[in-house]
């Protein structure tokens, strides 16, 4: 398969690529006069600019680049048709080449942008007559381009889009009978051959056998291509090789189609889209081998896990003809019960309508058995690790235990939680990272009514950044969007009104049919059962998801969340957060960033349930306490401006959240004024030593240990200042106390007792220092022995003491000693 590869402002033919195709677009049209339309050949001379059908080689050129696709395929100049085997083996895989492309763009060079007057509302629709009469729809190769695509978009001739086939399903069923179910991507061999030759029987080819051989993709079939044996020829061989296909129960996959159990609850998503990593990994983790092949899709809530198990089931249902299908839904004990009877029943068990019979048991053992045949379980939302290999009850066992083993057989989980993935799955996990911005762009353009909208690129940008790209956040805003008749920018406004009204935009229900009727679609609601389960299995994560979302989304250092009872707590309740994608973790320094959408709804959540406001309380206590010990650290390393910048933060944030008495905000102002005095400006530290002073005696009394400590530092701020009288009265003060509340032998006391014989000393009243620190000395050599420091340090101001009275044998005596 050969492609034109765009190159700056011009493309090249690839070489003819066997396998590893790359993501592509593909162009499906009609062709003018052979002499206008681009041949391989002018490709090859670099001739192909001077005819007209250079154009719309050039108008899929720049769409792919729009959709970010370096590649195209154009069968006009892509085969080369005098080389009789290719043009037979291009034919032959025709319909495939098609259902392989990423797009497949329609170009209309009967409709222009003319007949497509955005500004004119009457006119808007001014397209359609042309369109139903197009000669795209009465061409025999254009069938099979129409439907093999997942995505096939109309274009006019000036590169305007009119729409897709899921936007313009109505018409398009209108125009050519052909059911909806068909052009949404159902299985092609569930309508029979007569009702697939009514839908070719009044198109035309420029070469009569060309009717037949349009239609072998359609049916699954191959012949011989034999050009100048006429339509009648083509046509028998084509149908008797039908009825032969279906005799040998091969092709068509008739009877294996009717054996089959199927049971999918959604239709395929038109507009799945991006995704083609993350189906490669899921087909190679589900590969045949000798063994149950398992596979777990996970990743945040609403980033599309159920689509993709769809798209893998629908894109391989030809694939695997005779394979049954059966999901099941694991939201709550009571769907996944029905969930089990209904498959028991489709397989044809008998006794599972018995009321005691075990119903999970039965399904096993009828699915591990060879005569099962191929199959596919999916257990959608599986969610509930307990559920899965919680303990075991003599109702029912763990549901891990019921899991069918077959080496014919494949289960896919899809889950928000990556723990469980891993426990269910092992190393067969399918992360689903957020979209990129041309998947995400494409999502909206799928479901936006008014696609005109979409002409503003920046609204368009913003608003996918703002919903971070994630699938459930952009079906929910095309859907307001579309009800409501706004574009994109009025939604924008809406998003940056106060955070309540956010909420309540974001909690605007919406029918999706890709999910389940009694589950919560809105963005805002659907990580609530995920709360939950955290909540009631790993309590420090619920903690530290409520604390986070308190704080801003970005750059989150570990060390700012709340101790928990051990470093592998920490470690569990992190992975928790990062097992459901709420939070990711920066490589560079491990800080943590959540979710922007998980920020609003755990906010939402905990204002629901009454939280917010002690949360709040929590982190900014937090924030305050680990400022409050680098203040103090900054203090310790003498490093006092620092610690003076980050002390007035704390205080300020103390003061506007617990109020100016809280006893948080007490502290903050007391180790401002210590702050303050080691800088020397001792004006200031006596100022903020009397609010503190004050309010404490208010708040908890004259006694208290805090009161004290506050008298103590303010009498040590008078004292710097030279005013020992002052500092005096109130040593006296703490001393009182504290021999009235702790003893006299008590450590505090004997300390405030040695702080009012340094007072004394001060003022040069030396035997009254002397005869405390004799009392101080007494006691300390009695409670802590003569070697303890406190008691050296007590017998050096001793021997000060005496010193300062001349009394300079007795000083040295107690040097001595201290020495």
């Amino acid at each position: 398969m050969r492609f034109l590869e765009c190159c700056d402002d011009r493309f090249r033919v690839t070489k003819d690529l066997v396998s590893d195709l790359p993501r592509y677009a593909i162009l499906s049209h009609t062709w003018g006069p052979d002499t206008e339309e681009v041949t391989f050949r002018d490709m090859e001379d670099g001739t192909e600019e001077g005819k007209s059908g250079y154009k719309k080689i050039k108008f899929c050129a720049e769409q792919a680049r729009r959709d970010g696709l370096q590649y195209f395929w154009i069968d006009t100049c892509c085969i080369d048709k005098s080389n009789s085997s290719e043009l037979s083996e291009a034919i032959a895989s025709m319909f495939r080449w098609y259902q392989n492309a990423t797009r497949c763009y329609v170009y209309l060079p009967d409709i222009s942008a003319t007949d497509h007057d955005e500004d004119n509302q009457e006119s808007a629709l001014a397209w359609e007559p042309a369109f139903r009469a197009n000669r795209w729809f009465t061409r025999g190769w254009t069938l099979q381009e129409l439907l093999a695509p997942e995505s096939v978009e109309f274009f006019t001739q000036d590169g305007r889009r009119l729409g897709d086939k899921r936007s313009l399903e109505k018409q398009i069923h209108e125009i050519t009978g052909i059911p909806v179910s068909a052009l949404r991507g159902s299985s092609l061999f569930q309508f029979d051959v007569a009702e697939r030759f009514k839908w070719a029987e009044t198109r035309q080819t420029t070469r009569e056998e060309d009717w037949a051989y349009c239609l072998l993709g359609i049916f699954g079939v191959f012949i011989p291509l034999i050009y100048g044996e006429g339509k009648a020829n083509a046509v028998r061989r084509f149908r008797k090789e039908i009825v032969d296909a279906m005799n040998r129960d091969d092709a068509l996959g008739h009877q294996q189609v009717k054996n089959r159990t199927w049971i999918v609850p959604f239709e395929r998503n038109p507009s799945f889209t991006s995704r083609e990593s993350e189906l490669k990994r899921l087909r190679e983790a589900l590969a045949m081998g000798y063994h149950t092949a398992k596979a777990a899709i996970t990743g945040l809530g609403g980033v599309g896990k159920t689509q993709l198990a769809l798209e893998y089931i629908y894109q391989t249902e030809i694939e695997y003809k005779d394979r049954s299908v059966i999901w099941i839904p694991v939201t709550n004990t009571e769907s996944l019960e029905q969930a089990y009877l209904i498959a028991a029943k489709q397989l044809g068990i008998s006794g599972c309508e018995d009321d005691k019979a075990n119903v999970k048991k039965l399904v096993q053992d009828h699915l591990s058995s060879e005569s099962a045949g191929q199959w596919l379980l999916v257990f959608d939302n599986a969610d509930d690790l307990d559920m899965w290999i919680g303990k075991s009850t003599q109702e029912s066992g763990r549901l891990i235990d019921y899991l069918p083993r077959s080496r014919r057989g494949s289960i896919i989980f899809t889950t928000r939680d990556k723990k469980t993935a891993v426990k269910l799955a092992g190393r067969n996990i399918i992360e689903m990272s957020e979209m990129d911005e041309t998947g995400a762009r494409h999502l909206l353009q799928e479901c936006l009514v008014d696609l005109d909208l979409l002409d503003s690129q920046e609204d368009a940008t913003a608003l996918l950044v703002w919903l971070t790209y994630l699938p459930l956040a952009i079906v929910q805003a095309a859907a307001y969007i579309n009800e409501n008749g706004i574009g994109l920018r009025g939604y924008l406004s809406l998003l940056d009104e106060q955070e309540e009204d956010v909420v309540d935009l974001l909690s605007e229900d919406f029918e999706d049919e890709g999910r389940y009727r009694d589950v919560k679609n809105p963005v805002a609601t659907t990580w609530l059962i995920s709360f939950e389960q955290i909540r009631q299995r790993d309590r420090l994560a619920a903690d530290y998801l409520s604390f986070l979302a308190c704080v801003d989304a970005k750059d989150v250092p570990q060390s700012l969340l709340p101790p928990g009872q051990s470093r592998k707590k920490e470690t569990d309740a992190i992975g928790t957060l990062l097992g459901y994608s709420f939070i990711a973790k920066r490589s560079a320094d491990s800080a943590l960033n959540v979710h922007r959408l998980v920020h609003l709804a755990t906010r939402n959540w905990l204002r629901k349930e009454g939280l917010l406001h002690d949360w709040t309380y929590r982190a900014i206590a937090r924030l305050a306490e680990l400022m409050h010990n680098l203040a103090r650290t900054f203090g310790e390393q003498g490093r006092w401006k620092e610690a003076e910048e980050l002390g007035i933060q704390v205080l300020k944030a103390r003061k506007t959240k617990f109020g100016a008495d809280h006893p948080d905000t007490l502290s903050s102002m007391n180790n401002l004024a210590t702050t303050f005095g080691e800088q020397g400006r001792w004006k200031e530290a006596e100022e903020l030593g009397i609010q503190v002073l004050k309010a404490r005696k208010t708040k908890f009394g004259a006694d208290h240990p805090d009161t004290l400590t506050s008298i103590h530092n303010l009498a040590t701020t008078f004292g710097e200042q030279g005013r020992w009288k002052e500092a005096e009265e109130l040593d006296i003060q703490v001393l009182k106390a504290l021999k009235t509340k702790l003893g006299a032998d008590h450590p505090d006391t004997l300390s405030s007792m040695n702080n009012l014989a340094i007072t004394f000393g001060e003022q040069g009243r030396w035997k009254e220092a002397e005869e405390l620190n004799i009392q101080v000395l007494k006691a300390r050599k009695t409670r802590l022995g003569a070697d303890h420091p406190n008691t050296l340090k007590n017998m050096n101001n001793l021997a000060i003491t005496f010193g300062q009275q001349g009394r300079w044998k007795e000083a040295e005596e107690l040097n001595i000693q201290y020495a």
